[in-house]
């Protein structure tokens, strides 16, 4: 019912910038939950950043300050902004999408993208 694809990924320099965007089609609205998550060779999934229906955000430790998560509703499109990039940053990155939080904290959401590839070299 929902389809998501992400956007924007590529290979940087340490300390410079992307903007990861995913766009979704089918059945969306604005009350949806968004996420994104990444995935290194040898690592589990991590959960960077996520943004509830009401706008409230929440960030892995390690990105802080660094990272933005942002949505634009009329557009059924999520993005992430991220900044100061670091070679430990390198991985898959995906975005999620669900009507529950929870479904989103513990890393089960209902729907996924195909994700972007993003490598930061030193």
């Amino acid at each position: 019912q929902v389809q998501l694809q992400e956007s924007g990924g590529g290979s940087v320099q340490a300390g410079g910038s992307l903007r990861l965007s995913c766009a979704a089609s089918g059945y969306t609205y604005s009350g949806y939950c968004w996420g994104w998550f990444r995935q290194a060779p040898g690592k589990e999934r991590e959960r960077v950043a996520l943004i509830g229906s009401d706008g409230g955000t929440s960030y892995a430790s390690s990105v802080k300050g660094r990272f933005t998560v942002s949505q634009d509703n009329a557009k059924n499109t999520l993005y992430l902004q991220m900044n100061t990039l670091k070679p430990e940053d390198t991985a898959m990155y995906y975005c999620a999408a669900d009507r529950l939080p929870a479904r989103l904290i513990i890393g089960r959401p209902s729907y996924w993208g195909q994700g972007t590839q993003v490598t930061v070299s030193s």
